[in-house]
């Protein structure tokens, strides 16, 4: 059998407390005869800022988690082909208000006000265009499930929901 490893960075878009958001991770795996790959991935998130009238401040979600990776490859030889990316393990979450000093044209100070250990569960599924023999680009959708988020002023499923992303793949596959 082959084994081969790959290390990857990516950015992606989600939908945290319905707010845009974006979203920036990266993995590194072991490779197992081509079609099954197991390591480490990780990724955070920030949210639009936005209002909050009880506070009377700019507030938003930023936090970020990590944690074990297995990604069944289908057809991994094929130049264009799937990845089933299943991520689980723990993260964090900060509920921030962000003060401008009376000037909204300066840059605010970020005042952390509450957060949130949790869990997760996030599997998704890419197709991967294999671009040369050591680079792979791959277009994802993965559905993020967490344990019940505790913060002020936040719904305890906040982070539930679809994350869509593109994925940059440099390694020997």
């Amino acid at each position: 059998y082959t084994q081969g490893g790959y290390g990857a960075f990516g950015a992606g878009y989600s939908m945290i407390d319905d707010m845009d958001a974006f979203v920036v991770s990266g993995r590194a795996a072991w490779i197992v005869g081509h079609s099954l790959a197991i390591g480490v991935a990780g990724s955070g998130f920030i949210n639009d800022i936005h209002y909050n009238p009880v506070l009377d401040d700019d507030v938003n979600l930023n936090g970020g988690y990590g944690g074990i990776l297995v990604e069944p490859i289908i057809f991994p030889k094929a130049p264009v082909h799937l990845a089933f990316p299943i991520t689980a393990g723990a993260g964090g979450i900060a509920y921030t208000r962000i003060s401008y000093n009376g000037d909204p044209w300066e840059y605010g100070t970020a005042f952390v006000e509450d957060t949130e250990a949790f869990l997760f569960f996030e599997p998704g599924v890419e197709m991967e265009l294999n671009v040369l023999k050591f680079f792979r680009l791959a277009l994802g959708m993965s559905y993020r499930m967490t344990t019940n988020i505790e913060l002020y002023d936040t719904n305890p499923d906040v982070l539930n929901g679809i994350t869509t992303s593109l994925t940059f793949k440099f390694g020997k596959f």
